[in-house]
């Protein structure tokens, strides 16, 4: 950045004529220079954008020449800008030449010498070779450089050697896989004969021996291969060496051999097992080890950002040794194996187990032939496309899965569409550089020759590509036999001393392979410490049908080297799973909104109500309905009303540092506001039943009900609340946690899963609270219905809207009862949860202000008794119309049992009529008639006042109206003096009756 901003004034300065800057102003820095033919310039700190906008370079500024391709620099390098506006060394230009390649500077048995140049070896430099002592040269003895190119073939040095008729034979015993699991043997079988000729031919390499084969089929089978080894150690000639092919038979082999001190040199076995030097002490392999397939395929999965692969492999030692290695890797690179599988024969169950486990990026281990078995499932199962990567083997044949095998019923067009865009991991076994080898073959030379060998097309014959590797196995045992010779058996060990017990010359040869270092058609090969071959990793993929190079891995430098080939089914490498998206549900806005309008309507109500109570508490009406747990029924409504406002916060609204004190504000609002509002209205019941429903031990508590205790109740259901709500919020706080739910696949066609989740309000031991709370709180529900329904016939001055109250507490109990558990139920379904809760207290507390307050509200605005008591007295003259309706409720329960008393008064009466009229029949017969009274009453003795014994039906209604109106009276404590001095007077004649007629 401070580069730029001191060339921005250069870069932005005007243009000359033509274009370009005037040159004499030196201060302006250097003109730009073009890069040279096959070639290019770095400027250091300048993109590729930058340079091409300006044209002028600052004083002091660096630049370097650099080369593409096999091309060297021949001139000055870095340049710099000088003040006087010109660079260094500009009369001297800055070329890239073409190089011809270094190997042409070594002679192995002899000696190079460089004319015309300096290394590297540039266009007109000139080579002459000289071989050693008792070597002659095979080729020519002169070379030139010209354009990147040698003008001849690199010669080299032949030992001198002895006639064919006179050399000695060294036999080798070698094993082929011609068919079974790898029939490798079809291609590698005709290298190793190629490499023998070409072998026996050097006069420089083994002069006076020629190597003979002696071979058999294993099949890859390790019992055929335990027959026929049979055969090559007791039967003569005596082998030097064994060649065994795929790694079951190697190992069998291996582990025999050190008994009877041989050799083993294997061309085709990569078991990672095979690379124990205790158990396998002689053992060498041109085939690296299969787990050096492993760095690669991490490295792959590294470069697309995979971390959850599974594996399916063939129960073999190579690939369970091989998937043990990886598993190894993969947990060091923080990479996860989250499913394997194996299988003997038949893939078909373990395939369907992939598929069930959502297997992704899959590693597949198994032979050729076991393969289109896996891939013939693959299809049935559909576990191929774009949502799947399969990492197979690289040395099957180029058509494997277009090859028929009548164990499969899968079609060709079927395979090939299951096995398109996968992966393979191979071994570099063939030289990219095309350079010349040993046998003085480059690479594509050998492929073109060993192609003219074989009988049908590379293709379709098996351990075509492990071909290099079997032709450089020949070599390198060959080398290492001349290094343990001597060279042509003037020093060293007699090769054809060698038997199976002689162990100093197995050492030797052992000795000599260990350190071989030489180029050959497959590469350089060298062995390590274990005796595994040191190569590249090939990675290619299956595209429309062929196998392309996408890449080369090094594992010994950690050196990916990427073509940016490849090519995806879905526009891009798919991801390791199936792409989770967490997604919360949310209350519905509308429905959130919707109750929340009601509940701040009721808030309004519950408000109006407490005024309306408190505007009016001096009214004698009000006061009579205990207004206080009255405005406490308010304040509780307006407390629950204001719970649902938190009940239908979520994650939409707030964030997860707030979510807990959401939580603790619903559980206070609502269990505070179920406390006021409904244990104030249980209160009042509470205590109605309490003093109203027993007579006669209640009579004295009716007339001294104190408000304070009333209060006291209402407290001690209050402080139980706070008291049990601290302690829960104390010991075991609510806090946020999330509900998850089953996937679900979008309706889009893209590979990801929705993951729905809801948020809600709980603590650790949340049922053991809730079963405490549900269970206090369900027993004061039920116990406000039973004392309300016992109540129901009771009337009081004292609580005179009890009833009221008690129709209150059956829908507050009924919502309550059911609520609870369907929200309890459907605790899953936010929507219908917070419907259910936040309507149930929504219609309860509508129902509780509604059913108190506007009874009260419509008497007093109806019948216009807003006066105190004193002063509704000094209007009216008597405190009873203040109570007409419920005076005349007991009134009428009075009048029924007057009416018995009635009955019983006018049998008595009868009674006395009957004496009456026996008394004065009696009396006629003693005196004469006296002649009626003309009032119509009964006849009158001489001594008797006229109204004395005037017992007519009159005076019997005067009788029966005292007494009515006694009892009416007495039950309203109202004192009429006119009532109760005709009462006395009847009562007095009575009794004078009684006596004058005793």
């Amino acid at each position: 950045m401070l580069l730029l901003l001191l060339l921005a004034p250069l870069f932005l300065r005007p243009l000359g004529a033509g274009g370009a800057q005037t040159p004499n102003a030196t201060s302006e820095g250097c003109q730009i220079i073009h890069p040279p033919w096959e070639g290019g310039i770095r400027y250091r700190g300048l993109t590729r954008d930058q340079v091409k906008a300006i044209n002028f370079l600052p004083v002091d500024y660096e630049i370097e020449y650099v080369c593409r391709g096999e091309r060297e620099v021949v001139g000055p390098k870095v340049r710099k800008c000088l003040a006087n506006g010109s660079w260094t060394d500009m009369d001297t230009p800055s070329r890239c030449v073409r190089i011809c390649t270094k190997s042409y500077l070594t002679l192995e048995n002899g000696k190079v010498f460089l004319m015309g140049g300096d290394l590297p070896a540039l266009d007109g430099a000139r080579v002459d070779f000289r071989c050693d002592p008792d070597f002659h040269l095979v080729g020519s003895s002169r070379t030139i450089c010209s354009q990147g190119q040698w003008s001849t073939p690199k010669p080299h040095c032949q030992v001198n050697r002895t006639p064919h008729s006179e050399r000695r034979a060294v036999y080798i015993g070698a094993l082929f896989p011609m068919s079974g699991g790898w029939p490798g043997g079809q291609a590698c079988q005709p290298a190793v004969e190629m490499a023998l000729e070409d072998v026996n031919s050097r006069r420089d390499i083994l002069p006076d021996y020629e190597l003979k084969l002696i071979h058999h089929d294993s099949k890859c089978d390790p019992g055929q291969a335990t027959k026929y080894l049979y055969e090559l150690l007791y039967n003569d000639p005596i082998k030097i060496i064994l060649m065994p092919g795929c790694s079951s038979v190697s190992t069998l082999v291996a582990e025999a051999a050190r008994m009877w001190n041989l050799i083993v040199l294997s061309y085709g076995s990569s078991s990672p097992a095979l690379s124990n030097r205790q158990r396998f002490p002689t053992f060498f392999r041109t085939h690296p080890s299969a787990t050096l397939h492993n760095p690669t395929r991490v490295k792959l999965f590294e470069k697309w950002g995979w971390k959850k692969i599974a594996t399916i492999q063939q129960t073999t030692e190579v690939f369970t040794s091989t998937l043990d290695d990886l598993e190894e890797r993969v947990k060091e690179a923080g990479i996860e194996i989250t499913f394997r599988q194996s299988f003997f024969s038949d893939p078909a169950v373990p395939v369907k187990n992939l598929k069930r486990q959502d297997a992704r990026i899959i590693v597949g281990l198994f032979y050729e032939t076991e393969a289109r078995k896996v891939f013939c499932e693959v299809y049935k199962e559909r576990l191929f496309g774009k949502k799947y990567v399969w990492f197979l083997i690289g040395w099957y044949a180029d058509n494997w899965f277009k090859i028929y095998d009548p164990s499969i019923n899968c079609t060709v067009d079927e395979m090939t569409e299951a096995v398109e865009g996968h992966i393979t991991t191979e071994i570099v076994m063939l030289n990219p550089a095309n350079t010349r080898s040993i046998s003085n073959m480059t690479s594509q030379e050998f492929v073109e020759k060993l192609t003219k060998r074989l009988k049908r097309h590379p293709e379709e014959t098996g351990g075509f590509q492990e071909a290099p590797l079997a032709y450089d196995a020949i070599w390198a045992l060959a080398l290492a036999l001349n290094k343990t010779s001597g060279g042509g058996g003037r020093s060293g060990v007699r090769l054809e001393d060698f038997n199976y017990n002689n162990q100093t010359i197995t050492d030797q040869i052992y000795r000599a392979m260990n350190s071989s270092s030489f180029e050959g058609v497959s590469g350089h090969v060298v062995f390590d410490a274990s005796g595994s071959r040191m190569a590249w990793t090939l990675i290619e993929q299956l595209q429309g049908g062929s196998y392309k190079k996408i890449g080369y891995y090094d594992s010994t430098k950690d050196d990916l080297s990427w073509s940016k080939t490849d090519k995806w089914i879905g526009g891009s490498p798919p991801a390791d799973q199936t792409l989770v998206i967490k997604t919360f549900r949310f209350l519905s806005q509308k429905l959130f909104i919707s109750v929340s309008v009601l509940s701040s309507l009721g808030i309004v109500l519950a408000v109006v109500c407490l005024s309306f109570n408190i505007y009016n508490s001096h009214v004698r009406y009000i006061q009579n309905s205990q207004p206080n747990l009255n405005n406490l029924t308010a304040v509780g409504c307006s407390l629950a009303l204001a719970a649902v406002f938190p009940l239908g916060l979520d994650g939409y609204h707030i964030g997860r540092s707030q979510f807990p004190f959401v939580c603790q504000a619903r559980l206070w609002l609502l269990g505070l506001g179920f406390s006021l509002g409904y244990g104030s209205m249980f209160t009042k019941i509470w205590w109605v039943h309490t003093v109203f429903t027993k007579k006669e031990e209640k009579k004295e508590w009716r007339k001294t009900l104190e408000p304070w205790k009333l209060y006291a109740t209402v407290g001690l259901l209050v402080g139980t609340d706070i008291l049990t709500l601290a302690i829960w919020q104390i010991v075991d706080p609510l806090h946020r946690t999330i509900e998850t739910f089953a996937k679900e696949e979008p309706k889009e066609d893209i590979d990801v899963s929705i993951l729905p989740q809801l948020e809600h309000c709980s603590s650790k031991k949340m049922n053991t609270w809730l079963g405490i709370f549900y269970g206090y709180k369900g027993l004061l529900l039920l116990l406000g219905i039973f004392l309300a329904y016992e109540t129901k016939s009771v009337s009081t001055e004292k609580i005179n809207d009890h009833r009221a109250v008690g129709m209150a507490i059956y829908n507050v109990a009924v919502l309550c009862l059911i609520t609870a558990p369907v929200t309890m139920i459907l605790s899953s379904q936010q929507d219908a949860a917070f419907a259910f809760a936040s309507l149930a207290i929504v219609f309860s507390s509508y129902i509780t202000l509604v059913v108190l307050f506007v009874p009260k509200m419509r008497r007093l605005i109806t019948r216009g008794e807003w006066q105190s008591e004193a002063q509704d007295t000094m209007k009216t003259g008597s405190s009873t119309n203040n109570n007409e309706e419920e005076k005349s409720r007991l009134l009428e329960k009075e009048n029924r049992e007057l009416e018995k008393i009635i009955a019983e008064k006018e049998e008595r009466v009868s009674e006395l009529r009957h004496q009456l009229q026996s008394r004065q029949q009696l009396r006629s017969r003693r005196h004469p008639p006296t002649p009626p009274d003309p009032s119509g009453g009964l006849p009158r003795g001489p001594s008797e006042p006229p109204d004395r014994l005037s017992c007519d039906g009159s005076r019997v209604h005067l009788l029966y109206n005292g007494v009515f109106t006694r009892k009416g009276e007495e039950a309203y404590g109202v004192e009429r003096p006119a009532v109760w001095k005709m009462n006395s007077w009847l009562q007095k004649q009575q009794q004078e009756l009684y006596t004058s007629h005793g």
